[in-house]
């Protein structure tokens, strides 16, 4: 995120704010040239910038620094956002245009409604243009009324082929989003926070659900994420999480590389 964004989203975790609600350190506040040399030094070869406005008027200028920390970084996937605006259709064009592949949307933190009359154009054309959406969905740590797999459902049967990552497993609905995705061939869950020992109140996944994670893994719908570098453990810890479920090297390899690599066309 741009460096004044990092520092105030850094002040909320330490302040517990609402959506956070406990202690939250973060483990990795470093100045930006560092946080990118770590991820090269541990190997990751590509990941995104996912920034999010909270409030109408942002997210152009998120959009702009996006494109700007891409084109020097080259690891980094070309990333964007928007918000619920009447302005939203014309700048998810441009930034479209400038060669953007993944949108990131929160709507816990926005506080909006996936379905909102003015998203309804942008959703559609982010699906024709085989851009991805990556939308934390999911009531966890903190619900609210546009949360849970029912709104944004909604919108997957309105564009049924929007190519989708739901965050977090859809925490702590995590059957509910299986099921999106059952329904949906085009959407994807990330494993962020998941299977950590810092749950962040995301809950844990159901042990019942385990057979479907190894399938939907297996055929590339299951991404790894980490939420670096605003996580309070290491890196390598998520990784350990997914290594103590015993889904088997294949399904490792899928999660880590190949699921992404596809949808991304890396």
């Amino acid at each position: 995120m741009p460096p004044r964004l990092t520092t105030a989203v850094w002040r909320y975790f330490d302040e517990a704010g609402p959506l956070v609600g406990h202690e939250w350190p973060i483990r990795y506040r470093w100045a930006e040239d560092e946080r990118v040399e770590h991820l090269r030094s541990m190997g990751v070869r590509a990941f995104t910038s996912l920034l999010y406005p909270h409030k109408p008027g942002m997210a152009e200028a998120l959009n702009g620094w996006a494109a700007e920390f891409a084109a020097r970084v080259p690891e980094c996937v070309p990333t964007g956002t928007f918000f619920p605006e009447p302005s939203a259709p014309s700048y998810v064009e441009r930034a479209l245009a400038a060669g953007t592949k993944v949108f990131k949307v929160h709507l816990q933190v926005g506080g909006f409604d996936p379905r909102a009359d003015e998203l309804d154009e942008v959703w559609g054309m982010i699906a024709d243009a085989g851009a991805v959406a990556l939308v934390h969905a999911g009531s966890g740590p903190v619900a609210h009324g546009f949360t849970g797999p029912g709104p944004f459902g909604e919108v997957l049967e309105r564009h049924p082929g929007l190519r989708t990552v739901v965050a977090h497993l859809g925490a702590p609905e995590f059957t509910g989003f299986l099921d999106l995705a059952d329904r949906f061939p085009a959407v994807h869950l990330d494993t962020t926070m998941v299977f950590v020992d810092f749950t962040g109140g995301l809950g844990s996944f159901p042990a019942a659900e385990l057979p479907r994670l190894r399938d939907l893994g297996l055929a590339g719908r299951i991404l790894y994420g980490t939420d670096f570098p605003n996580i309070p453990y290491t890196y390598a810890h998520q990784l350990e999480g997914l290594v103590r479920l015993d889904l088997g090297d294949d399904w490792l390899r899928a999660v880590c590389w190949d699921g992404a690599a596809k949808l991304l066309a890396l």
